[in-house]
């Protein structure tokens, strides 16, 4: 039956164990990510050193660079915030980016890992209870199609606005969250604290929704009608994953910029 070939899961799925630690094929594949952004980075950086004329790595990676560097300074309009900015809103899309296309690669969601040995056990004892029916998890699962991928990039956003807005204001960036002159000011400053921690579950969600639904549209529509048909939806994903990472990182650049301006420059 088709329903027997199509495996979902909502949560990421653990793959082996580093002691005691679960290490997950979402957890998995965000660290083969950033493993492949080192070597790419080294290696360019190595090119760099060793020729004074740029070429074909070089010439991408540089490429890459001076476009997300003119992005961000086309929000700061100020050279000293674009340097301060840049590197993590660089990392937050070329990571998101990636985890979202190589959810699409050929083998992610159906390379599987056997899991059944370490479960062996538990499966032995449910199976004198009830009939168990048994699906190895994937190897490969897009970091971003995990909530506690998402969640996390969502916190480390949320943070480096606080880092960010101390930094530029000192410790008049909190008069915007504690203002005491007025009854209507200090019920602003309430909605101003409920709205930065409002912001992680808006970024979290989105991000997870919309790759996690990407995915699950691919799967159904691949074993519903494998030959060609997916192919559009494929590159609608393209598309869809590109779009979330410039919309994250994007609107974490806005709000790094709103943080460093004082509240009388709003």
């Amino acid at each position: 039956m088709v329903a027997d070939t199509i495996h979902i899961s909502l949560s990421a799925e653990t793959i082996f164990h580093v002691g005691t630690f679960a290490i997950t094929n979402s957890m998995f594949t965000s660290t083969v990510v950033s493993l492949l952004l080192i070597v790419v980075a080294i290696l360019a950086n190595r090119q760099l050193k060793m020729t004074d004329r740029p070429m074909g790595l070089q010439n991408f990676v540089e490429w890459v660079v001076e476009t997300l560097f003119t992005l961000v300074h086309s929000i700061t309009h100020d050279l000293r915030k674009t340097n301060r900015f840049f590197p993590l809103i660089a990392t937050f899309f070329l990571f998101i980016l990636l985890n979202n296309w190589f959810g699409l690669l050929p083998g992610v969601g159906s390379i599987t890992k056997d899991t059944k040995s370490d479960k062996s056990e538990q499966i032995e004892e449910s199976t004198q209870k009830a009939e168990v029916s048994y699906v190895a998890p994937p190897l490969f699962r897009a970091g971003t199609a995990d909530l506690n991928t998402t969640l996390a990039l969502a916190i480390i956003s949320l943070l480096a606005t606080q880092i960010f807005g101390v930094h530029a204001q000192h410790l008049s960036y909190f008069k915007k969250f504690i203002n005491l002159s007025s009854p209507m000011m200090f019920f602003v400053g309430i909605l101003e604290l409920i709205s930065e921690f409002a912001k992680v579950i808006s970024f979290a969600f989105r991000l997870f929704g919309n790759i996690f639904a990407g995915e699950v549209l691919l799967v159904v529509i691949a074993a519903l009608l494998p030959l060609g048909v997916p192919l559009p939806f494929y590159g609608l994903e393209l598309f869809v994953g590109f779009i979330q990472a410039l919309v994250f990182s994007m609107l974490s650049l806005v709000f790094f910029n709103v943080a460093a301006i004082s509240h009388d420059e709003h």
